[in-house]
């Protein structure tokens, strides 16, 4: 049986592209039901609508609060009976009642090596730091900003003459394999979350996850 997915966005959905065309050639046992959205202009909805994908517009600003809009996203995932939430750049820090419906089940891709610098401006903070790697996480959702268990991170060296700009192009394009490749783990029931501890193929992963360098 292929799993459900549900993917949520707020932007041009570069990944939520790389993993349709991962179910697309056969490398994910999965199916998306349905890519919603806080905004209405974000390019990933017309990603969906040409791969016959059903879409949902929520924008929080017709909500009074952050409560009222987390209810009615929740309430629509699961309307579509989604067994897999996929963070691709959702834009909205969610409620932890939000994130405990979906314990074990929500998965985010955050640019850095985490814990290393959660939030936003990852690739100048490295920089800046003097680090020699730098990479992205694709980590289960905790209440907790950027926290969770890290199913895999990818790593990728710094050059002497690196900007922010230049580096988030190297990482982003190990995101496109990075968070495809952990979508078809856990589609397979190869990735395991137990008790806050990631299992892979019944092995215990470390801390920081497996590691694809580039």
């Amino acid at each position: 049986m292929k799993k459900r997915i549900a993917v949520l966005i707020s932007g041009s959905g570069s990944n939520l592209q790389a993993i349709i065309d991962a179910i697309n050639d056969k490398s994910i046992n999965g199916e998306i039901v349905v890519v919603i959205s806080n905004r209405a202009d974000a390019y990933g909805l017309s990603r969906a609508k040409q791969a016959n994908i059903a879409t949902k517009v929520l924008q929080h600003t017709d909500y009074q609060n952050r409560i009222d809009f987390d209810q009615a996203l929740l309430k629509t995932i699961d309307h579509y009976q989604a067994e897999l939430v996929v963070l691709a750049g959702f834009m909205r820090i969610l409620s932890a009642e939000f994130v405990n419906h979906f314990a074990d089940k929500m998965l985010n891709i955050h640019p850095s090596l985490l814990p290393k610098y959660k939030g936003l401006t990852t690739h100048q903070r490295a920089i800046d730091a003097g680090d020699k790697l730098h990479g992205c996480s694709v980590h289960f959702v905790t209440a907790q900003l950027d926290d969770g268990p890290i199913a895999l991170q990818t790593i990728v060296a710094i050059a002497a003459d690196e900007s922010a700009a230049s580096l988030q192009k190297k990482v982003h394009v190990t995101e496109h394999i990075a968070y495809p490749k952990v979508v078809a783990w856990y589609c397979d029931e190869r990735l395991k979350c137990i008790e806050n501890k990631l299992y892979l193929d019944s092995e215990l992963l470390s801390e920081t996850g497996f590691k694809l360098s580039f």
